[in-house]
């Protein structure tokens, strides 16, 4: 996959969101050509977390795994990649890019940013004990994308294998235009391959952001909860064959598919209904212009109620090409899937 000519297609790990069922209701899709699992949380006193490693180990996918690691202490992160290494994964990757203030605040994740020399350490004690790929995902600064000049020779340093770069700095979120200038620089800056994420929500946007940037290919996440055809989209159109555009019929069985595949037979209907919102938050966007589908959905609290405003919106054959329409969302929205 790495040394082939076709753009690369992730899907991004997302906590609670993109975990075992979610990979086995998009691989019906189409999918993605690999799957990075929802990171495990590393400290002194953990170990691998059971559903991620469901993922792993019981892959519904037939891809490629990636598996994610968030934190800061060295000794625990190589304990941590080293068993990992015991599992089916192609790959071991650093969360050097969660912008959940949960996450920040005890300098993981996004927070790591605001500190390069620990960067530059953690990387290094992780390349030897990583043999497989050994891969990162950042962002490009906590508050400020000066500091990616400084990242890039440290990536470069400890040959990392390949690297995932979501341009924005963690204080932006996902408010920000996406700065691809900088996805572009890391691509020559860098001899390993690089993938761009950050806000691609259709076919055509992709190919713009690969001219763009000159990546290997593409991360994405949001954009793929919203609409589970994007990857077989994305290589329809780059293969000149007209992808397909689901109606609303179509949309309403994949959120009828995202509940059946989802639940847990312990799982109350409430906390399932809460569960989907999840989902919603990225999906509604796609949905209508006004933003009363949201509305109505963030509302609802049982299966009925649920359903009832689905259907309100999506029983039609009309065409949905699930691009999303400029609402307004709160914090709590986007970070919903983000962190747990």
């Amino acid at each position: 996959m790495l040394t082939g000519s076709a753009p690369i297609l992730a899907l991004a790990p997302m906590q609670e969101v993109t975990d075992w069922s979610f990979w086995k209701l998009m691989a019906g899709y189409g999918g993605a050509d690999v799957y990075y699992t929802e990171y495990f949380r590393v400290h002194a006193t953990s170990s691998l977390e059971k559903p991620i490693l469901k993922s792993i180990d019981e892959n519904p996918t037939g891809r490629p795994v990636v598996a994610q690691m968030i934190g800061n202490d060295i000794p625990s992160l190589v304990r941590t990649a080293r068993e990992l290494q015991q599992h089916p994964i192609v790959a071991v990757d650093l969360n050097l890019g969660c912008p959940a203030p949960v996450v920040y605040k005890k300098c993981a994740g996004g927070g790591l940013l605001r500190e390069p020399e620990r960067v530059d350490a953690i990387l290094g004690a992780l390349r030897e004990a990583v043999r497989i790929k050994f891969t990162v995902k950042t962002r490009l600064g906590f508050d400020s994308p000066a500091v990616f000049e400084r990242l890039l020779p440290i990536f470069a340093k400890h040959s990392i294998d390949l690297l995932t770069v979501h341009a924005r700095t963690v204080k932006e979120m996902y408010w920000s235009g996406v700065h691809y200038e900088y996805i572009a620089q890391a691509a020559q800056a860098l001899r390993c391959p690089v993938l761009a994420n950050g806000n691609i929500y259709s076919a055509a946007k992709a190919e713009a952001v690969l001219q763009q940037t000159g990546a290997r290919g593409l991360m994405i996440g949001r954009g793929a909860i919203r609409n589970p055809w994007m990857f077989q989209q994305i290589r329809d159109h780059l293969a000149g064959r007209s992808p397909f555009t689901p109606g609303g019929r179509d949309v309403l069985a994949y959120v009828q598919a995202l509940w059946e595949y989802s639940i847990k037979p312990e799982t109350r209907e409430s906390s399932q209904v809460m569960h989907m919102k999840r989902f919603m938050n990225f999906l509604g966007l796609g949905v209508d212009a006004e933003g009363k589908f949201l509305h109505e959905i963030r509302r609802a609290t049982t299966r009925a109620e649920f359903f009832g405003i689905c259907e309100t919106f999506l029983d039609h054959d009309r065409p949905t090409p699930l691009e999303p329409f400029k609402l307004e969302l709160k914090e709590t929205d986007l970070l919903a899937g983000e962190h747990r």
